[in-house]
């Protein structure tokens, strides 16, 4: 894949209940996000969420891989944390990593 530009999406606050915070990601957000990858110049994206409690990793994950599949060879990750030192660092990681796609990965400072 020819050289491009990777690219973040900040998702703001989702409701609590992993059911109703992926009804709304969905709903809400999900025409953005296509939107960013459909961009020609896009090769990455990284969808970055707050942080959530354990019941919304299945939800985040599954839509981390099913993205990436639909958008080969563009890499889709998302990531969760709250601002600082280690949400920065996993964002670059994700940013730099060519063969890294289809994940759902959380920070903790």
């Amino acid at each position: 894949m020819a050289a491009g530009e990777h690219r973040e999406l900040t998702i703001g606050a989702l409701p609590q209940s992993g059911l109703e915070a992926h009804a709304q990601l969905v709903s809400d957000h999900l025409g953005a996000v296509r939107d960013v990858l459909e961009q020609a110049a896009t090769t990455s994206l990284t969808v970055i969420l707050a942080p959530a409690p354990s019941e919304h990793d299945a939800w985040r994950r599954a839509l981390a891989g099913d993205l990436a599949r639909q958008y080969t060879p563009k890499r889709v990750n998302i990531a969760a944390g709250s601002e600082g030192e280690a949400p920065a660092t996993l964002r670059g990681y994700l940013r730099d990593a060519p063969g890294v796609t289809g994940h759902y990965v959380q920070a903790h400072d």
